[in-house]
This record gives structure tokens, sequence and C-alpha cells, in this order.
């Protein structure tokens, strides 16, 4: 089934979903086809896609726009025979800035693609709902494939799981005397007051001993951090981009909007004693408070153009496996109906991986970092035919093909940031996926 490409999308599209017995997740994902997609989050059922019944790209100023209108008419006319949780979704993300590079390790993704798995499981507990979905097909060929997956499907086994394979090199696209004279040339513009803040963020390749299973990968970062979003994007053929990130950027149900700040980080302690005396100094961190108080910020006056009420939580502590996190919770009730994807348009970049103001912030990223953010730091997630959906923030985040993965990590710098000090703290949010890439021995 060739999948349509297109940013005008007036093909008829047509779906059946049936109920059946869980499958394992890994397992599923091993025996899909590509373009494979994943998306599990807090408060949400995992989605395993397989294949692309329908795939939308664009680029520009306006990639969302003409996105959101593709599959709203390609919604429109769909024939539809499922239940709600087994709906069909678009899933996929953009890029960092505006245009697609094409420079190595993205030269695969495009600045937008969304897509329609063509095989879609919606585990429900001990059950799932197996989705198949076409364009142009008779609903009768659609319900005979839906009956050749789910028997494909029944009694899948379980692998025994892939362990890490292994970290032989690592290159550094960013050296200690590059990054110390890029934050100080970044402070340099805070201090000038043609910045507030800047998110620099580095690059690091590693060769591994053997090829990484990205199922694998995936189910040992589920095992560590189930709290976060946890995604994989694929294109047909090459590189698969994937993590576990701790920042949603936005959910939309019906008109109830959640977000948060996610900014200022710290360490984990060896000990509960440690641990808490790390939190404390993070919570009284006047620089991290502040940086965590211009994320705060920009989000309330993001959302304040679509909102009738606005509600900021308390500050707290997120704890993740290796890091913490000053966090804010952040919900709104819209004034109207709206489609997740101008919220993301709005929201996105946040100040927790651009900068303020923003097109200033984007400047220097682009003058100042040595290699392309691709995708990195950008919104990943699905939307569906209501305009409802779920964004994440691609953070602690690699692309991966082969024997080769380019992880990537950033920090917030403001006027009081200490080169070495951010330099450390790079280091420590390569660690969700480097730590499950490298073996024990």
């Amino acid at each position: 089934m060739e999948p349509l490409r297109t940013d005008e999308v007036t093909t008829h599209l047509v779906s059946r979903s049936v109920r059946l017995s869980a499958p394992p997740v890994t397992a599923s994902l091993a025996a899909v086809h590509r373009p494979r997609t994943v998306w599990t989050a807090p408060d949400e059922p995992t989605v395993v896609g397989g294949g692309a019944a329908v795939t939308v790209e664009s680029d520009g100023p306006a990639r969302l726009t003409r996105a959101r209108e593709a599959a709203t008419s390609l919604f429109d006319d769909a024939d539809i025979d499922g239940p709600s949780v087994g709906r069909p979704r678009f899933f996929g993300g953009f890029a960092f800035h505006e245009a697609a590079t094409g420079r190595n390790p993205w030269g695969d993704f495009p600045a937008a693609r969304f897509v329609v798995p063509e095989v879609q499981l919606v585990f429900d507990g001990d059950d799932a709902w197996l989705t198949v979905t076409a364009v142009g097909d008779a609903p009768e060929a659609v319900e005979h494939r839906l009956a050749e997956v789910r028997e494909t499907l029944t009694d899948l086994p379980d692998a025994p799981p892939q362990g890490p394979p292994g970290v032989s090199e690592r290159h550094r696209t960013t050296s200690v005397d590059a990054w110390r004279d890029s934050v100080e040339v970044a402070v340099s513009h805070i201090l000038a007051g043609e910045l507030r803040k800047v998110v620099l963020a580095q690059a690091l390749e590693v060769e591994l001993d053997r090829p990484a299973s990205v199922p694998d990968l995936l189910a040992r970062l589920g095992d560590t951090y189930p709290e976060c979003h946890r995604f994989l994007v694929e294109p047909e053929t090459g590189a698969s981009f994937l993590g576990a990130t701790p920042e949603r950027l936005v959910s939309l149900r019906g008109r109830e909007v959640e977000t948060g700040a996610l900014a200022g980080t710290t360490g984990r302690g060896d000990t509960d004693d440690e641990d808490e005396w790390l939190a404390d100094e993070l919570l009284a961190s006047e620089k991290d408070n502040h940086e965590h108080e211009l994320v705060a910020e920009t989000i309330r006056e993001q959302l304040d153009p679509f909102s009738a009420d606005i509600r900021v939580g308390d500050r707290g502590i997120r704890k993740l496996a290796t890091v913490q996190h000053l966090w804010t919770p952040i919900d709104a009730t819209l004034e109207r109906d709206e489609h997740v994807l101008s919220l993301v348009n709005a929201l996105h970049p946040t100040p927790a991986v651009g900068g303020l103001p923003p097109a200033a912030a984007l400047d220097v990223i682009r003058d100042t970092e040595p290699f392309d953010r691709g995708w990195y730091a950008a919104p990943v997630g699905w939307f569906d035919a209501d305009g409802d959906g779920s964004f994440a923030v691609a953070i602690r985040s690699a692309i991966v093909d082969d024997t080769l993965a380019t992880l990537f990590a950033g920090v917030g710098l403001v006027a009081d940031s200490d080169p070495d000090a951010e330099w450390d703290e790079v280091q420590l949010k390569y660690r969700p996926i480097l730590d499950e890439l490298e073996r024990d021995d």
C-alpha cells in the first residue's frame, strides 16, 4: 500500500478497528513495518503504529497550518468504524527551525511530517484496539486487511530483549573551549539587554558495538523513565528518532489544556538525604528560579489569547532517574474551540528550549551551534479528527541509525550562567539515552 504524499489530501480514508488480547508492546513494534510510531505518555494509552496510510509533509512558516488543513480535509470525508480509543490519528512532528537543512543525520526528516499509520495498536490494559486504515480502498478490502493483521498479532511471542549495544567511540561536536566561548558570547548578549535567556545545545555522536534494536531501546527507556513521554518517529528508511522526555508541550481535550514549565536542573543524590539537599538547593537557587520564571511567564502569555481561564499550580520538584527539575503545572480552559496544532504553533519554541526574545534567541542558536538540531527540542506527538491531541518537547532524545547514534542536550543560559557548570549539566542530560546504549560490563 503506497502512502499518499500531498499537502492537500482529497483521497477517501477508510478505517476499521477490532479489539484483541494485547500482544507484547516490544514484539508488536518489531512486527510492524516502517515508518514506525510509538507514543506513550502519563495518563495516556501506549500507541504503536506501522506503515503509512497517509503522509502529509510541509515546510516554511505555514507548515502547521497546511498540515492541519490537509488533515481536516481528509477526516471530513472519512469512513471510520470503531471506538474513539481506536480512532485513526496523525502522528509526527517538525523541525526546530522552520526549514529542514537536509544535513546529517537529519537527511530523511523534512520540515514537518505527520503520518496516519496503516496499522495502529492502542494498548488498553490487558486488551488492545487494532485499527487498520487505508486511502482509496473499499471497506471490504480494509476489513480483510484488518483480519490478516489481527491473525499476525495473535499469540505474538515475546522475544528475549536485547541488551545495550555498547559504545565504542564518542565524538563531540563542541569542545570544552568552544563551549566556554559560546556561553560567554551568549551571556554578553544578555548583559547588553539583547536577550533575556537563550538555550544552547550540544550533540554527541557515539559509535555502537553493534546495531541498536530500537524496540528494545525504547523498552529500556520505559523501564527507567515510566513517568516520561516516550516517542519514536521514523521515515520509511534510514534513521530513527526517539527519546524519553519529561517535558510536555501541550495536550488538548475539548477546550481543556494541560501544559507546564520545566526548567532548572540538578542531579540526583546517592542517598535520600543528599537527594533532598540537592532538591532544596535547586528550589533556593536564584539563577534556576529566574530561568524557570521566564519559561512559566512566557507560557502564560502565549496561552492568554486563546484562554478564558489560566490556572498556575505551585512550583515544585520533578524527580527523574538521573536528574530533578523545577516544575510548575499550568492548565487552561479555552475561550473557543481550537485545534491542538494552533496551540503547538503558539507555544513553540518555549523559552525552555529556545529563549527570549524568541527571534533573537533563534538567531544566536543558528549562529552558535555547530550542528543541525533537526527535530531535537521540537514538538512531537499526535492529533485526531476533533483537533484534540498531545505533544511533547523532543528533548532527552537521539537519532539512531544502525551503529551510529547522535544524542542531544541543552541548557538555558541567563546573565549569571557559568560555562563549566552548564557544561556539566549538559553531560548529565545525555545520561538517559547514553545509559541505555552503554553496556554494564
